[in-house]
This record gives C-alpha cells, sequence and structure tokens, in this order.
C-alpha cells in the first residue's frame, strides 16, 4: 500500500500497523528507509533516503509539499494485518491500494478482451 501524504506547512506522519481494525496490539511500523518528496502537482520527485523510522517529516520548506512511500505486507509483523498513518498536525493522508494479498483463481479472474 501506498500513502500519499500533503500538508503545505510540513508535517510528521507516523506509520503503525495493527492486527485489526480496531488496533488490537498496535504498534509503530520503523521501516520506512526512503520515501518521494515533491513541490507539488506536477513538479519533479526527489528521492529522501533516511535510517528506518516509522515517520515520514515533510518539510514544507521550499514548497515541499507532498511525500509518498510504500508499505508492503512483508514489513508488517506476524499476524498484523492493518497499516495506519496519522498527521501529527493537520496534514491529509491517502492511501494506494496495490497487489492482490491473497491470489484469486485464474477462472474468478476478468477477461481482459
Amino acid at each position: 500500500m501506498s500513502f500519499v501524504c500533503t500538508l503545505a506547512a510540513g508535517d510528521t506522519f507516523t506509520v503503525t500497523s495493527a492486527a485489526s481494525a480496531g488496533g488490537s496490539g498496535a504498534a509503530v511500523l520503523a521501516t520506512v528507509d526512503h520515501f518521494y518528496d515533491s513541490t507539488g502537482t506536477g513538479s519533479a520527485w526527489t528521492k529522501v533516503t533516511q535510517a528506518a523510522a516509522s515517520t515520514v517529516v515533510n518539510n514544507g520548506t521550499a514548497g515541499h509539499d507532498c511525500s509518498v512511500f510504500t508499505i508492503s505486507e512483508a514489513e508488517l509483523p506476524a499476524g498484523h494485518t492493518h497499516v495506519k498513518v496519522a498527521s501529527t498536525s493537520t496534514g491529509a493522508v491517502v492511501a494506494i491500494l496495490h497487489d492482490l494479498k491473497v491470489q484469486r483463481a485464474p477462472e474468478n479472474l476478468p477477461a481482459l478482451v
């Protein structure tokens, strides 16, 4: 799952995982070692590397107000099935789902003609 985080004034976004939607066994997920930063719509993206952490800092300086990072299923602790990204301020977070966790049988997949 990829997360797009925005706030023009800058923000810190914290990643946690849990065993249920209700937050059972919630723990910070310190696996983010890089993310991509941009100055907004239509701008170039810059890769930012960091020591593995549970936070992404979108500093809001020089117009950098959008960050994107991905959390894969392999990064989750055993038994954790849910991921949450929270803003420490008023930033917006959009989750983009990709890759099926459970593969379906080929006969259940749509035929692309």
